[in-house]
């Protein structure tokens, strides 16, 4: 079963709808005055729907992600990186088994708990 996630705001917080199990999204940050580094892990498929915010960098550490930008989507492995540039919409499918090391030139792209 996927998850689907949904856009609050203009962009600025993703919120996930995960079913009750623990742990099937896991975002660590390291924090910056002007920028965020997230370490993602994605533990189930999640569809991303179609949202914009500041530029963004990414490192597929393990498995893929269906990326979607200008109506092209391509899937991106491990080793591969790729680049949004601020304000660009895209959409996505992160597969389970994902890990990532993205950086965005924002400081509120996720919020801290």
């Amino acid at each position: 079963a996927r998850v689907r996630a949904r856009l609050e705001g203009e962009g600025v917080h993703l919120v996930l709808e995960l079913p009750p199990e623990p742990k099937l999204v896991a975002i660590r940050l390291l924090q910056g005055e002007a920028h965020q580094v997230a370490f993602l892990r994605f533990d189930q498929d999640v569809e991303v729907p179609e949202h914009s915010h500041g530029a963004q960098w990414e490192l597929v550490v393990a498995g893929e992600v269906d990326l979607t930008m200008d109506g092209r989507t391509r899937t991106y492995h491990a080793g591969e990186s790729f680049h949004i540039p601020a304000g660009t919409p895209h959409a996505g499918v992160v597969r389970a088994g994902y890990r990532g090391l993205a950086i965005f030139d924002q400081p509120d792209r996720y919020r801290t708990r």
